[in-house]
C-alpha cells in the first residue's frame, strides 16, 4: 500500500503487522474501538538511525515536519500525589508544561517525566513513545492542531517504525482531552 503521507517504501495497515509493534501498542490496535477504522492506522518501517526529526524529514519527506507529532510523558505533582499523563503536540511546537498541562492536571508543579519513568510506565522505547497503548488511567492531552490534520506521523512504540494516524483518531483515544493551546510555538517558529 502507499502511505497517505511521506515517502515510505514499506507501509502496512497496523492490524496486519502487530508483530512489529510493542505489546501495548499492538493491544491498542487489536482492540481499537474509535470511529476511525483500525485499518486506517498505518505502520511504516523506518530506519532507527534516522529517528531524530531533522534527519527523518530529510530522508522521508520535508512535508512531514508539519505533519509530525511528538508524544511526551509528563508528571504532575500536587501534595504527595503524582499523576502521569501524555501530551501530543505537533513537532513544530513544544508542550506548554507550566501552563496548559499544569492547569489540566490540577498540579502545583508539572515537568517532563524522567526517561526511566516514561519507558517503564509505557512499555515503549524512548524516542518512540506513542499515544496508542498508554496505560488506561492516564490523561492523554492532545493539541487541537493534531486532531485537525488528515494524517499525523507519530512513534510506533519503538525507535524503528512510525505510525500514520488520522488526526481525528487522537480525539478517540482512551483518556483523550483535546486542548486548543497545548502546543506553543518555539522561538524559531515565532520569529517567522
Amino acid at each position: 500500500m502507499q502511505a497517505p503521507i511521506g515517502s515510505f517504501d514499506d507501509a502496512t495497515p497496523a492490524p496486519d503487522c502487530l508483530d512489529r509493534l510493542t505489546a501495548p501498542v499492538a493491544e491498542a490496535v487489536r482492540h481499537w474501538q474509535g470511529g476511525v477504522p483500525a485499518a486506517q492506522i498505518v505502520y511504516v518501517d523506518t530506519d532507527p538511525e534516522w529517528a531524530d526529526t531533522a534527519v527523518f524529514v530529510e530522508h522521508y519527506g520535508r512535508d512531514l515536519l508539519e505533519r509530525s507529532a511528538n508524544c511526551v510523558v509528563v508528571s504532575g505533582k500536587r501534595g504527595g500525589e503524582t499523576t502521569l499523563a501524555a501530551c501530543v503536540v505537533l513537532s513544530t511546537t513544544r508542550v506548554d508544561v507550566n501552563g496548559a498541562v499544569r492547569r489540566q492536571l490540577g498540579a502545583r508543579k508539572a515537568s517532563f517525566a524522567a526517561m526511566d519513568t516514561a519507558t517503564g510506565a509505557t512499555g515503549m522505547e524512548y524516542g518512540g513513545i506513542t499515544p496508542l497503548g498508554l496505560p488506561a488511567d492516564w490523561p492523554v492531552l492532545v493539541d487541537q492542531a493534531v486532531v485537525d490534520l488528515p494524517y499525523v506521523l507519530v512513534g510506533s512504540g519503538r525507535r524503528r517504525g512510525k505510525l500514520l494516524v488520522p488526526g481525528e483518531a487522537f480525539a478517540q483515544l482512551p483518556g483523550a482531552i483535546v486542548l486548543k493551546d497545548l502546543g506553543i510555538a518555539t522561538r524559531q517558529d515565532s520569529a517567522s
